[in-house]
This record gives structure tokens, sequence and C-alpha cells, in this order.
């Protein structure tokens, strides 16, 4: 018999698995409330959705489960052993009264367990952009990279879709009305490839149990900067019993573009050099396609098989213009080109999974294997006109390339968890690449036609094989304390063979271990601190080790660098949580960082733009956020300052005093009533001086109106974009005897229409389909 003194009381524990409406575990909130004075005495944050709560004492209590965009859940149990409620499926936050819905408006950004945060998107200014690049280009703490996606303070970030890994190209496919949530990991765990310094997570809205729901938007963006763009993207999920089939398409037609101006100074009168250059790339869509079919097989509850189909037809047409004013101590020229776009891109990608849960506990086995092939041809004509003082000339180029890339992977995970609350996690992945181009660069010569010119011709070849495995712990410690440890382990062999230049192959293999740890205590439901290690590797993409040469003018080329290593980032982040308000700091440290410079090529006045690996890099950051909610007024509110500095002995740049950079972001948004709902946002990005480069600031504000129509089934959007248009990339940096500057400006300003109609019902489920290449997908690029 059970007594109820402090020392003499049995102890047990209290276990459910939390998932939403499409059976995905979410990141929960549990609470235990005592009866009958409802007093709180215990409370956690579960970020995978599985609730343990140890050492309860045989009394009557009400357990409380919270989940953002969910209603909250009570269950009122009086243990008398250890209890496992199974799994609870929370419903959507959204009450139905006759005709008219009420909806909850969310917070724009929550803070989760281990420094993950998440960015809601419905209902939120986020909802109204052109693109689902446009939301993670505005959602707090990402930015934009010469086109990759980055997380402040981290770096390069992986992407995922629901679970499953995608490429920019599948990015863009994403229907920006079925986005639900972006969930920022910024300490990802041993299971993670040791690729990613980041995950960015992409969650959709849920589809429906039984019969057909979709969604159909089409949007309309103009810019002055750029034209007109349309973008049609369309959904469709059916399911009768345990059989479910999804399919999406996306058609993107219209303009694009972006300049670059740079300029290229050498002060000394020995060598003196001005390059005054201005690439003006003028894009036509002819069109963008992107699309997807799934079929789903559950068996049971439990289980799961699903094979999957993604791709990709992409023609791109349209100008790129070239002027290069270039003087040098002897003469001045005027260099003139214009390059007739004729590029197609044709991307496939097949994916099986299978996956059982084992227990009620929620432990299980997954198997995944995906294969996928990558291909582009480029057919581009060029015509220069070169003036040297007096003297006019002219040249017809052609340049044809092609890329064939295929990626297949295959991995296998096994979880445990135990009824203590400890989870063990397993799992191995054999992973490849192999990647051909051939170039074939021709001048025309006369009347025999084109030439082929062997500086400028190449071909290459590249394969890799990379197998893993990992294993992780995570569990409760007792007293508010949560831990996890991981170790993944990673094999690399790549063989490159390339004819540029003289010829060469390289043979390499190299073995590296990546440990993970994280800590946290829970001191009360207002108040808890964490802290992480990881440790991650960069590796170059496939074609940054390519070393063709993309032409631009006479004196300007872009070539690969088959001698890159891969980056190895060490990071410790520290965090405490107050209310609503996350406060950050960490310290990231870095070998080899990969970087990328302007250098002198084999004649006088020759530039090649090429990627480079520094020594090293130490990068400081403390940020904060803060979450504000007044009546119809929702405010999200972020402050970063990071200071780096980049160290390096080899290409002679000239050191730049490191000096912090501000990063500042607010999303505001107030409803009016039930008539429409007006958002406002903000970021601003300072100046960035990080030893060797100094990075001009960014800025952009974007206003937002929207509003339900046809009983909540469609919605109405108008959004301003950047509507200062200070989102270009500029800065400036010396390297060896050469002053460069750079500033490059995007189609980013404009004004953007979209209608959405929603048709079907969303209730239960969902298809599921998880990639496994994703560190390999997001190389391909």
């Amino acid at each position: 018999m059970m007594t109820h003194t402090v020392w003499g009381q049995q102890l047990f524990s209290l276990r459910v698995r939390v998932t939403d409406e499409r059976q995905q575990p979410i990141p929960v909130d549990a609470r235990l409330f005592s009866l009958p004075d409802s007093t709180m005495f215990r409370g956690a944050s579960f970020p995978d959705g599985t609730v343990i709560l140890p050492d309860i004492p045989a009394l009557p209590v009400v357990l409380r489960l919270s989940g953002i965009g969910h209603e909250d859940t009570l269950v009122a149990v009086r243990l008398s052993r250890n209890l496992d409620l199974g799994t609870i499926r929370l419903r959507p936050r959204a009450v139905s009264l006759g005709e008219v819905q009420v909806r909850a408006r969310l917070p724009l950004v929550r803070q989760g367990a281990n420094g993950t945060t998440e960015v809601q998107i419905a209902g939120t200014i986020l909802a109204g952009s052109a693109s689902a690049t446009q939301i993670l280009e505005r959602s707090p703490g990402i930015t934009f990279i010469d086109g990759r996606i980055n997380v402040i303070g981290k770096g390069e970030a992986l992407l995922f879709l629901n679970g499953q890994a995608i490429t920019y190209e599948q990015l863009l496919a994403i229907p920006v009305a079925q986005i639900l949530r972006v969930e920022i990991i910024a300490n990802p765990g041993s299971r993670y490839d040791a690729e990613g310094k980041a995950i960015v997570r992409i969650v959709t809205r849920s589809v429906a149990e039984r019969g057909v729901s979709g969604t159909i938007t089409q949007q309309y963006t103009n810019t002055r900067f750029a034209g007109g763009e349309s973008n049609t993207l369309g959904d469709l999920t059916f399911r009768a019993g345990k059989l479910t089939l999804a399919a999406n398409a996306t058609v993107r037609a219209g303009n694009d573009r972006e300049i670059l101006h740079t300029t290229r100074t050498r002060p000394d009168p020995a060598i003196f050099l001005h390059s005054d250059l201005t690439t003006d790339w003028q894009r036509k869509l002819l069109p963008y396609a992107s699309y997807g079919l799934g079929v789903q097989y559950a068996p049971t509850e439990k289980t799961y098989l699903s094979l999957g189909y993604k791709g990709n037809l992409d023609q791109l047409g349209g100008n790129q213009f070239s002027r290069n004013q270039l003087t040098d101590a002897v003469s001045e020229g005027l260099y003139r080109s214009r390059l007739e776009k004729d590029e197609r891109r044709l991307n496939h990608s097949l994916t099986f999974n299978y996956q059982r849960q084992l227990d009620s506990l929620g432990s299980s086995f997954f198997l995944g294997s995906q294969l996928a092939r990558f291909g582009t041809d480029i057919h581009d004509r060029i015509l220069e006109n070169n003036q040297v003082a007096d003297s006019l000339f002219t040249r017809k180029l052609l340049n044809d390339q092609q890329y064939r890339i295929t990626i297949s992977s295959t991995q296998a995970d096994y979880t445990r968890i135990f009824r203590n609350g400890w989870k063990v996690e397993t799992g191995a992945k054999m992973s490849y690449a192999r990647t051909i181009s051939a170039t074939e660069f021709q001048i025309a010569s006369g009347e025999s036609g084109y030439e082929p010119d062997p500086k400028l011709s190449s071909h290459f070849a590249y394969t890799e094989w990379i197998p893993a495995g990992y294993g992780s712990v995570s569990g409760p410690l007792g007293n508010g304390f949560q831990a996890g440890a991981g170790l993944r382990g990673e094999w690399t062999n790549y063989t490159l063979n390339t004819t540029a230049g003289n010829g060469q192959e390289l043979k390499k293999s190299y073995f590296q271990v990546f440990p993970s740890l994280f800590l946290s205590r829970k001191y009360s439901e207002q108040v808890s601190v964490r802290f992480s290690y990881t440790a991650k590797i960069s590796r170059p993409r496939y074609q940054a080790l390519n070393p063709f040469v993309i032409y631009q003018d006479p004196f300007t080329t872009i070539q690969g660098n088959p001698a890159l290593r891969p980056e190895k980032v060490h990071a410790l982040e520290a965090g405490i949580a107050v209310g609503k308000v996350d406060i950050r700091a960490g310290y990231n440290f870095t070998r080899d960082p990969l970087s990328g410079a302007a250098l002198r090529g084999d004649s006088p006045n020759s530039y090649v733009l090429k990627g480079i690996n520094l020594e090293k890099d130490h990068t400081f950051f403390v940020s904060g956020t803060a979450t504000l909610s007044l009546g119809g007024w929702n405010s999200t509110n972020t402050l970063t300052l990071t200071q780096s500095r980049h160290i390096d002995h080899q290409y002679g740049f000239t050191f730049v005093r490191p000096r912090p950079q501000v990063y500042a972001y607010s999303s505001n948004s107030y409803r009016f009533g039930t008539i429409l709902t007006v958002q406002l946002l903000a970021w601003y990005l300072g100046d960035r001086y990080y030893g060797l480069y100094h990075n001009h600031s960014r800025a952009t504000v974007t206003i937002g109106v929207e509003k339900d129509v046809l009983g909540s089934l469609g919605k109405i959007r108008f959004t301003a974009h950047d509507i200062f248009h200070q989102t270009n990339n500029s800065g400036r940096y010396s390297v060896g005897a050469t002053d460069i500057y750079y500033d490059r400006t995007y189609a980013t300003s404009g004004f953007t229409a979209a209608f959405s109609y929603r048709f079907g019902k969303a209730l239960k489920t969902s298809y599921k389909n998880r990639q496994t290449a994703e560190a390999e997908q997001n190389r391909a690029r």
C-alpha cells in the first residue's frame, strides 16, 4: 500500500506519444497539475513528441498537452503503476461555428528545445510570399548568400520537406498555400548527415483522411527591375482505405533578372589595371515546371510503405549582356558581349520508404532508398564586339556544356524507446555520387565554321562513396534535466579525373567522426537553460570541384577548383528561455573554410573567379528573440550580434579589422476583426567586417494584406516586396595586388497578387515519404 509522505511514497512514470492530425510527431509542452487545487508541479518540452514524465507520486493528476497550432488536450489519471497512454492525436486549433470558422492567430516564432526555432507561415505575412524561396528569405535568422541557404551564426543549412530532403529546384515547386511552418534546427544531432551545419525543415498542411483534397494557387508578381512572372501551383491527395495517392505540380513562367557590377583595381603603377565590369542577366523562364507523384500503402496503423517521384524540367532562355571597360598602363579597351541563353535542366528522383513502429512506446525501424539523376544541357551563343584604342573587332563563340549527376543512397535507422524516458538511436547509410561533364568551347573561324578552343574545353568525372554509421542516446536525468549524446562516423572515398589544363587524376580516402552533446534543464514553466556541442563538415559542391571554364569576357572566367578541401566546424551554443524571450550565444571554429575570390589568371589582365579554402575562421554570436501579443497585434523581434575573423596566409588578402555585425528582424501583424489582416515585415543586416572581406549592409521592408473569401475556402493576398529595393549583395576585399568591389542586384522589389482555393477536408493523415540523400542532393546544385 502506498503512502503519501515525501520519503515513503512510490513514484511512477507517465508516457505518451503525441502526433498531429497527420499522425506525425510534433513538438509539445506537457504539464502535470495536482487535483483538486490545480497546482502545476511538473512540466517540460518534448521536441520529438514523445512525452516521458518520471517520478510522479500516486496522486490524482491532470496531464495537459499543448502544441503550436493545436487545441490543448487534458487527460486525468491516477497512477498506480508505470503508465503508457499510447498515442494521443491533437486537433488543429479551429472551432467551427455554423458557417463561420474562428481560428487562433499564432505567434510568428516559437522557440523549442536545443535551439530549435519554429516559424509559423499560415496566417502570417510570410504566407503572402510569391514562392517558398521568398518565405525562407523572410524568415528570422535565414539569409541567402550566393544562392545558398544560411542560418545566421551557423552557416549553410540542409533543406527538408516533411522529413525528406529536397533540392533548391524542388523548393520552388512547393505551393505556398500548403506551407504550415518552417523549423530551423540550429544544432542537428548525430542522426542527421554531418554535412548540415543547420537544418531548415518545411512542414506542410495536412491532407484528407478519405476522398479528395487539394489546393490551387495562382500568383502574379511584377517588378520594375525584371518584369512579370506567373506561378501556378496545385496539389491533390486521395485516400481510400489503406491507400494514399499524392500529386503536385508547379509551372513558373516570365522574367527574372540579376545585375553584377564589379571593379578590379591594381593601383601599383608598374602593373596598373582598372576594370569596370557590368554583367546583366535578363532571364526568360520558358517555363520552369516541377511535378511529383507518390503512393503510400499502410497495412496497419504502425506500418507504411511508400514510393515517391519528384522531377523538374526547366528551360531557360533570355540574354546575358556584359560590358567591361578595361584600362592598363599601356592601353584602354571596351569589351562588350551578348550571350543568347539556351539551357535545359531535367531532374528525376525516386524514393522508397518502409517504416514500422515496433511497440506502443514509439520504438521504430526505418529503411529508405533513393535514386536521383540530374541533367543539364547548355547551348549558348556569344557575340563579342570589342574596341581597343581605334581598333574594332568582332568574335562569335559557341559554348556547349553537358552535366550528368547520379546519386543513390540507402539508409536504415533503428530507434528504441524505454519506459524510463530514455531513447537510443542507431543507423547506417551508404551513399554514392557520380558526376560527369563535358565542355566544348568553340570560336568561329571564317567560312570554316567553329573550331574548338582547347584551353576552354575539358572533360570531368568525379565518383564518391560515403558509408556512414551513427549512434545516439538521450533522455531525462531527473530534477528537470535532459541530456543527449551522439557519435557519427563517415568514411569518404573519391576519385577525380579532368582533362583541364594538363589533366590530372586525384584519389583520396579519409575517415572522420562527428560527436554531438546536449544538456538542458527546465527550472519552471517559464525558465529553461540549454547547452550543446556539434561537429559538422561541409564538402565542396560537385561542380565546384570541376575546373571547367564559364566564359564571361576575354578577361573574366569562372572556374572550379579540384583542390578544394571540406571545411570542418566545431560549434558550441548556450541558451536561456524566459517566458517568450529566448537568448542564445555561441562560438564556431572552422578549419579550411570554403570561400571564393577573383584571382589573377594566366594573362596579365585576366581574372578567374574560383572557390578557395581559407586557413580558419572564428565566429562568435549572441542573439535574442521576443514575441509580443496585445489584442489583435502580434509582433516577433530578433536581434543578433555576430563577429567573425577569417584567417589566411596563402592568397595575400589584405587584413580587415573584424567588427560586430548587427542583424535585426521584426514581423508585425494586426487583424481588423474578420475583415482583413495587415502585416509588416522588416529586417536589417549590417556591415560585416570579418578579417578578409567587408560586406555592405542590406535591408528590406515588406507589407501585405490578406482576406478570406468563399467561406474561408479561398484567400486573396496583395504583397509589396522589398519596398526600397535594398537587398543587393555588395562588398569589397583586397587579394594580392588587386582591390575588388562587387554589387549584385536581384529582382526582389515588386508586387504580388495571389489567390488560393482549398477543396476537400483536412483531417487525420498524410502521405509520408522520406529521402535519404539530403547532403548529396544539396551538393548537386
